[in-house]
């Protein structure tokens, strides 16, 4: 499956002369000198070992907890999305932190051990066989991480950081880098070419909103377009609903808007949700606020198939 600004499947023919049209569409814009690695950026989704569904003309899914709290819970979680994504055939690869290492208060949680936590990703990998991605904050971590997961995540607060950026990037692994909350759309062209650079051209870009003020995030649908002229799109539906620097030292959020975000980002053309989700929010030692409650999850996702569907007949 090959993502573009085109909502259709492409065959290898079809691909080629796309991206000729997509050269000469360049080559002719007044900001040609900005948008210089356009096709090179252009992803095939079934390089992610283990994803399934990719001739399906859906949206990809990035879904699970915030921070791996244990096996059982991460089994549990991975169990019931591996069933519903299975039935709605939307390609799937399982999130969970191994690592919380952005955190307000020094008693927040950050983890129950890197290796532990990561193991268990691996055991989500293969109980399941579904791909999987995590977050790092460091170049350490990168290749630490690669060993375990399929997908390397680079935090927003981090997107600009080269060093971490090239150490993901050689790892071999497919890159999704988070737009920093005080980026511009344009900007993650940058982000991506560190990774393209580097010799890595798996790299997806995800929008997870904009501060508005100090305490609230806004997402800026017209920056969807313009990041998918550097690589496939992903909207993070959960953390765009945080609320961030509470007086308390804990994140807050509005989930009851889950779904508009979820629906809207679809509606805009996006290529992936991130979703976070947990089966009890409440509960949750990391994002509790925000995510959204996984008893929710089906029939949300049946909800967004039968919205990309009117999408594509448009």
């Amino acid at each position: 499956m090959v993502f573009s600004n085109k909502r259709t499947l492409l065959s290898s023919h079809n691909f080629i002369l796309y991206t000729l049209v997509i050269y000469h569409t360049i080559s002719t814009a007044p900001n040609k000198h900005v948008i210089v690695s356009l096709i090179k950026t252009i992803m095939e989704l079934n390089k992610i070992p283990q994803i399934k569904h990719t001739t399906e003309d859906s949206f990809f899914l990035l879904c699970g907890p915030c921070a791996i709290e244990g096996e059982d819970m991460a089994l549990r979680i991975a169990e019931k999305i591996v069933a519903i994504t299975t039935r709605l055939k939307i390609p799937f690869v399982f999130k969970g932190s191994f690592k919380k290492a952005n955190r307000s208060r020094l008693d927040s949680f950050t983890g129950i051990g890197d290796e532990k936590a990561l193991k268990i990703l691996r055991k989500v990998s293969n109980t399941f066989k579904v791909p999987t991605i995590t977050d790092i904050h460091t170049e350490k971590d990168a290749a630490m991480a690669a060993e375990y997961v399929d997908v390397l995540q680079i935090p927003a607060f981090l997107a600009r950081q080269t060093d971490l950026l090239t150490a993901a990037a050689k790892t071999g692994r497919t890159i999704n880098i988070k737009k920093g909350q005080f980026m511009s759309p344009e900007s993650m062209q940058h982000a991506v070419t560190k990774i393209l650079e580097t010799g890595n051209e798996k790299v997806l870009v995800t929008d997870r909103g904009t501060m508005f003020g100090y305490q609230d995030m806004v997402v800026d649908f017209r920056g969807i377009p313009t990041m998918k002229q550097y690589a496939p799109v992903v909207l993070d539906v959960t953390h765009s609903l945080q609320q961030p620097n509470q007086a308390s030292g804990v994140t807050g959020g509005r989930p009851a808007l889950i779904s508009t975000m979820a629906r809207a980002g679809i509606a805009a053309g996006v290529d992936g949700l991130f979703i976070e989700t947990h089966f009890d929010p409440a509960n949750a030692k990391s994002d509790g606020a925000n995510m959204l409650d996984l008893s929710l999850l089906e029939k949300l996702l049946t909800d967004l198939v039968v919205l990309r569907k009117a999408i594509n007949s448009l």
